[in-house]
């Protein structure tokens, strides 16, 4: 796992390059990451670019995230497991970047799904390959003190309940992404801001 999580580190972006990467892609080539390019992952694409941008825009980390964050004493490298098409990814990356910038202890690379499959068959959830997934290392010896992910508890219940769904009882796929999104609007980043903490401060 050491070997594998290093050979991955080695090719993995800073925060500020992921964006680059994805809005090059996007304004240049007219493309995502990964081979679906059809005209529905592009059009969530283009959507998640303005998810981050907006997030990116303002940092909202709340009293006790600072709280928690200024008690860290250990160094961290957060790898995410990630990629463009991805709607929990655009919510969730930008606020694992306002821990990065508010804790000196905490480092964040991310690094595309679809290149690394073996590393990502380390880090399934319910036997499939969600996103986004983020590996909490030891920088110095890389070995995996914790994982977090696809997305907070509330919205996997949300994901999990509509999967479940008979497929012929289930709303819309589109109307069932609006709804989730609805509910990352609402929330406000807190849950996801809970978690994520309570995950690099090891309680």
């Amino acid at each position: 796992m050491q070997d594998l999580i290093r050979q991955t580190l080695a090719q993995a972006m800073t925060y500020p390059a992921y964006r680059d990467h994805l809005t090059r892609l996007l304004t240049e080539e007219g493309r995502t990451t990964g081979d679906n390019q059809s005209d529905f992952y592009l059009e969530i694409a283009a959507l998640n670019e303005a998810r981050m941008d907006r997030l990116d825009r303002k940092v909202r980390l709340t009293a006790d995230t600072e709280a928690r964050l200024a008690t860290l004493t250990r160094p961290l490298t957060l790898l995410v497991l990630t990629e463009g098409w991805c709607g929990d990814a655009a919510q969730i990356l930008p606020v694992l970047n306002w821990l990065a910038e508010a804790s000196a202890h905490i480092e964040l690379r991310c690094v595309l799904r679809d290149e690394h499959p073996a590393l990502m068959d380390e880090f399934l959830t319910a036997g499939t390959r969600s996103i986004p997934k983020v590996i909490v290392l030891d920088p110095a010896t890389h070995d995996v003190l914790a994982d977090w992910g696809p997305r907070p508890a509330p919205a996997q219940r949300m994901v999990m309940a509509y999967k479940n769904t008979p497929a012929d009882q289930r709303p819309p796929y589109p109307e069932f992404q609006k709804a989730l999104h609805t509910w990352y609007a609402r929330d406000k980043t807190r849950t996801t801001q809970e978690e994520l903490v309570e995950v690099v401060s090891g309680k």
